[in-house]
């Protein structure tokens, strides 16, 4: 598969009147033409700084990038300046952003809004940008896109707003599209229609995802990788089917056994117990170790490596090194895997 981004070693900090936040602490994956990869995790984990580094979106007044690239199309993201960003950014990529509302210009006519990106980046006549926009709304599934182009945010819906949201990233056809949370502020069925136009939309367009959620129901229906963050640091990344039915990193366990089952007979959802780590201060070992009751001595003192469970699937644990002790996963995942069997592998 043909390789659009590359990130690797990427380490983001803060500065704060309490010091230095390290909010990323050595971040790399990879994304591929025409995939969806999924980054989840808790609030905090460090997700959206990822992603918004990818667009140089972070403050420059206070956020640096200590280290790393971010490499797309033989460029170093991490080292371009804004000028240079700005050819880059609503072109090539794009971003949708968790609230629609606060994502467009209550002031300005929604066309207006979807032609502005087109007029820039692709230098076409007003006229040809207008047909264009129409044809975006009309792309996204909103009805009468002719009479829709000269009404104002406030005269659609939420779950309409997103979708206009989203012509406007996919105005110029880019490349790599960031999704952050994009279905956070908007209730369950409208969620629903916008992930399944999401994966429309990419078949039609062939451009590659990022998708951010900590909603792991969210990523089993969009995404077909999915890296686990945790601590600023991606603790886990493999393919849906082996980070669901087969993961290894006790965090993983600890985000599966908290998803609402059905068929479960339990009465209570099981909760990861304790608080993500202070990042002012990052642990010296795994930033789970405080939290995770399968940790080892060695946890508290060193970070373990990613180590390969099958040539898509890597894990940062030391329960993965040949002499740590035999852990069994929580009944949750064990339950899964049960399930679909076919799947324990990562197949």
């Amino acid at each position: 598969m043909e390789k659009i981004l590359e990130v690797k070693d990427l380490h983001i900090s803060f500065h704060t009147f309490g010091g230095e936040v390290q909010a990323i602490r050595g971040v790399n994956f990879d994304l591929y033409k025409g995939e969806t990869l999924a980054i989840v995790g808790e609030s905090g984990s460090g997700k959206s700084v990822t992603t918004k580094s990818i667009m140089r979106l972070l403050p420059e007044s206070n956020s640096e990038i200590k280290a790393g690239e971010i490499l797309f199309d033989d460029k170093n993201l991490a080292q371009l300046n804004n000028k240079a960003m700005q050819k880059i950014r609503g072109k090539d990529i794009s971003m949708i952003f968790q609230d629609p509302m606060t994502s467009l210009n209550p002031t300005m006519k929604i066309g207006k809004q979807i032609m502005e990106p087109i007029v820039k980046h692709q230098n076409l006549s007003k006229s040809a940008a207008k047909d264009r926009a129409i044809d975006l709304l009309r792309l996204v599934g909103i009805p009468q896109p002719e009479a829709r182009f000269n009404q104002y945010p406030h005269q659609f819906s939420g779950g309409m707003r997103q979708r206009v949201v989203i012509a406007i990233a996919l105005a110029c056809n880019p490349k790599v599209l960031i999704a952050d949370e994009p279905t956070t502020a908007l209730d369950v069925t409208i969620q629903a229609q916008i992930l399944e136009l999401m994966k429309d939309l990419q078949k039609k367009i062939d451009t590659s995802i990022i998708f951010i959620t900590h909603d792991l129901g969210v990523v089993a229906n969009v995404a077909d990788r999915v890296a686990v963050m945790y601590g600023g640091k991606i603790v886990e990344i493999g393919t849906v089917d082996e980070v669901f039915y087969n993961p290894q990193h006790p965090y993983t366990w600890g985000l599966i056994s908290s998803m609402p089952n059905l068929e479960s007979d339990d009465i209570e959802l099981y909760a990861i117990p304790g608080t993500p780590p202070d990042l002012l201060n990052p642990p010296a070992g795994d930033a789970f170790a405080a939290r995770n009751e399968f940790a080892m001595k060695i946890d508290h003192e060193k970070q373990p490596p990613m180590y390969k469970v099958s040539d898509t699937h890597y894990a940062a644990t030391w329960l993965l090194h040949p002499d740590a002790p035999k852990v069994e996963p929580p009944e949750a995942v064990k339950r899964r895997r049960r399930k679909f069997p076919e799947n324990k592998e990562g197949k």
